[in-house]
């Protein structure tokens, strides 16, 4: 996806796009590559693939839900800030956290809101179950982007949602995904709506599966995040 396509696509989706925002995101590619080259942040390193399945990819959560009418977001297993960072960049408004248990992708993160001049934004490392109890109810968004099946995601992260908001998951195809409909209803939660579309380009699977939690819930987190991998979209 070159520059041209990007801005028609990223336009598509209703979100404004910037000279700003634009040279953000180039910094940002600029800084992915080069610290790639001494730590493992991604195995997509073209500059079209980036904007396509990284950049452009985690704006399409805008299909599902409009972020200017929000406060606050919580990125769960961030990574290489897919999709928090990008968010971020065209999201000003939100205050964000950015969650990730390894400590040198946190290291990355710093350093990307730093050069980006982005403010109120904060990386912290940590594991997410830990993070979920320690901030019950902060966050009007929680998101997570190839991550974990849903329902395990759900008993790490709902704690972080406020009643009434939002727990948003970024998947690829859905089809083979686990059952989550018990994970919902006991954790008080009603299935709000699932959007499904591909990627342009490479016409790759893509689902928004969003979440609203109805009220408050005191249920324990029988998983731990180190007992889950990051799986790839």
């Amino acid at each position: 996806m070159n520059k041209d396509r990007f801005i028609e696509a990223v336009t598509n989706l209703g979100i404004e796009i910037t000279d700003k925002k634009l040279d953000q995101l180039e910094k940002y590619y600029e800084l992915l590559i080069e610290y790639n080259k001494v730590m493992n942040l991604t195995g997509i390193t073209e500059k079209k693939e980036v904007y396509l399945k990284h950049f452009y990819d985690s704006l399409t959560i805008a299909k599902i839900i409009n972020l200017k009418n929000e406060d606050s977001l919580c990125d769960l297993g961030s990574g290489a800030g897919f999709p928090g960072i990008v968010i971020k960049i065209f999201y000003p408004n939100l205050k964000i956290v950015l969650v990730d248990s390894l400590n040198k992708r946190i290291n990355f993160l710093n350093i990307v809101i730093k050069e980006l001049e982005l403010e109120n934004i904060e990386a912290i490392h940590t594991r997410i179950e830990e993070y979920a109890k320690e901030n019950k109810e902060k966050f009007d968004v929680v998101t997570a982007r190839a991550v974990a099946p849903l329902n395990i995601l759900l008993e790490l992260g709902i704690n972080l949602v406020k009643p009434k908001k939002y727990f948003i998951a970024m998947k690829g195809n859905i089809e083979n995904e686990p059952s989550y409909e018990n994970a919902i209803k006991q954790l008080n939660c009603s299935l709000g709506n699932i959007v499904k579309f591909k990627l342009p380009i490479e016409e790759s699977n893509r689902s928004l599966i969003k979440i609203i939690k109805e009220k408050s819930t005191s249920k324990l987190f029988p998983r731990k995040y180190s007992e889950i991998k990051k799986r790839p979209l």
